[in-house]
């Protein structure tokens, strides 16, 4: 892969991470502020193309730590992980 596409793949995934990391953060924001909500299965989407990003953003944020679907969060970060590594050891 061209080194200045994967700069920009890599920019672009750290964008969206930092993004979902907000979204979860903003949304417990709007909670401790009995502020109108982001829904669940919107937080769940952001998830899945962010992991890194929905998993710091419920650590720092100690948001949706208890609740059982927020478990996927870590299922879509392995599968990043995997992902991840697949493309660094084809592409490389």
């Amino acid at each position: 892969m061209d080194q200045n596409l994967t700069l920009v793949v890599f920019a672009v995934y750290v964008v969206i991470n930092a993004i979902v990391f907000a979204m979860y953060a903003w949304d417990k924001h709007k909670a401790k502020t009995d502020q109108w909500r982001t829904k669940e299965s919107t937080l769940l989407l952001g998830a899945l193309f962010g992991p890194w990003g929905a998993a710091i953003g419920m650590k720092v944020a100690h948001h949706k730590t208890q609740k059982t679907k927020f478990k996927l969060v870590y299922v879509f970060l392995v599968l990043h992980i995997i992902l991840i590594a697949y493309i660094a050891m084809n592409w490389m």
